[in-house]
């Protein structure tokens, strides 16, 4: 998610709770400049995350002891790669006291939290808490540039922004080039349920029973078997969550053949690529369980691969199996779903025509997006997906002017796990480019 708790960087692990954001009063002409423990300690605080300013010198044995120096030097390294340096406390309210709401803003982003100090302690900090860490627009950052730091990523990256009704884009890498989506393949599965609802062969209201179980992400597969629920439920809980159980129980319903057919009907340039259409206990199977079984399945056609299917739950996989598949990095990324940002352009654009409107109101409900980016936006829908190795995030947007764009990216690498969070900051930095 763009948007994130990022960092409950605490003794206690908590949250601190609300604290109210004091005006400041300027300091008379004559008052001395002496600054409270918070101040120095807030400071200090920016060296750290810098890296020049050693955590033992700023740190209660607490807050230490709960998260070591060496961790916290490795949060400090990511926030400092997905943002850049930090710059300065922008915000301290109240500066005196031992609690108090701190903002820091680094070079492409600010974070917002809380700080507190033990007088008994030295003044050493004993909780820092980062809320979030919101990216911020950067002064004469451009496509080009944008570009070109996605062009630099490790393994294989492809990327669209641009009008809906194919204006020129702003940035295009790849648009031709299919890379494996993870859940952003959930999509389709959206896109055939609501185009049957537009055209009356299903209802959003109507009710089935929970059959179908996967793993994690995702609430449903803890649920009891039979459990009733609206397609509308599993649909929601399907994009916003990325609920794999959902998931699987709407392509049961909807059909893997019925999915395949709106692939080909929105322009995919390769549904075969995709063919036979994998639900997700079905990847966490093959991936999870014997390797033979694995290769056969990768090197094997559409009619092969289909049989291997079938015979899955013959041998079942255990989460701590599937778990552990995963553990040592990317597995078997060529097992997956598969589009190119033109393909996914063109989704969304067949959508528009095809599929029953709730459809977008549910891809609105986690737009994945911080403030600052859903106030420069009229709409925000969003799907993304991961699994080691493979990174997908896909926007689709209407301006304050009425007009829709699409944004996606996607990155590939079967040789190393790929930085989320550095992925994403880029994707906010496109989001807040001015228009």
């Amino acid at each position: 998610m763009l948007r994130k708790s990022l960092l409950a960087l605490a003794g206690s692990l908590l949250v601190l709770p609300a604290v109210p954001l004091m005006a400041q009063e300027p300091a008379e002409a004559a008052a001395p400049l002496t600054q409270t423990p918070l101040e120095i300690r807030s400071q200090q605080v920016v060296g750290v995350i810098n890296g020049s300013v050693a955590p033992e010198d700023v740190f209660s044995d607490s807050f230490l002891a709960a998260i070591p120096a060496a961790q916290l030097k490795g949060l400090s390294a990511s926030l400092t790669a997905q943002f850049g340096a930090a710059v300065e406390v922008s915000l301290l309210a109240p500066r005196e006291g031992t609690r108090a709401a701190l903002e820091i803003r680094f070079e492409r982003g600010l974070a917002k939290g809380g700080i507190a100090i033990d007088p008994a302690a030295d003044n050493r900090v004993t909780e820092l808490v980062f809320n979030t860490v919101d990216s911020l627009a950067i002064e004469g950052d451009t496509p080009e540039q944008i570009a070109a730091d996605l062009s630099a990523l490790p393994g294989s990256v492809n990327a669209w922004f641009a009008p809906l009704d194919g204006g020129t884009p702003a940035i295009s890498i790849g648009a031709d080039t299919p890379l494996a989506l993870g859940s952003t393949f959930k999509l389709y599965v959206l896109a055939a349920l609501a185009e049957d609802v537009k055209a009356g062969k299903r209802r959003w209201g109507d009710v089935v029973p929970l059959t179908q179980k996967s793993y994690p992400s995702g609430k449903l597969q803890d649920w009891p078997a039979g459990a009733p629920l609206t397609l509308h439920t599993l649909a929601s809980v399907m994009i916003s969550i990325s609920d794999n159980t959902a998931t699987d129980q709407l392509i049961k319903e909807v059909g893997e053949d019925r999915i395949l057919k709106l692939m080909a009907d929105s322009g995919h340039a390769n549904p075969g690529a995709n063919n036979p259409f994998l639900n997700t206990r079905a990847l966490f199977q093959l991936k999870g369980g014997d390797a033979a079984r694995l290769s056969a399945y990768q090197a094997g056609d559409a009619e092969a691969r289909s049989a291997i299917l079938a015979t899955l739950d013959t041998q079942p996989v255990t989460l701590q199996e599937v778990n552990a598949a995963f553990a040592a990095g990317p597995k078997a990324i060529d097992v997956e779903w598969f589009a190119s940002p033109a393909d996914l352009a063109k989704l969304f654009a067949h959508m528009r025509e095809t599929a029953d409107p709730e459809a977008f109101e549910i891809m609105a409900i986690n737009p994945s997006a911080t403030p600052a980016i859903v106030n420069a936006w009229d709409y925000i829908g969003f799907k993304g997906g991961s699994e080691p190795g493979v990174l997908n995030l896909t926007w689709l947007l209407r301006d304050k002017a009425g007009a829709w764009h699409v944004l996606t990216l996607g990155w590939n690498n079967p040789a190393a796990s790929v930085d989320q969070g550095a992925f994403e900051a880029i994707a906010q930095r496109i989001l807040l480019l001015p228009r």
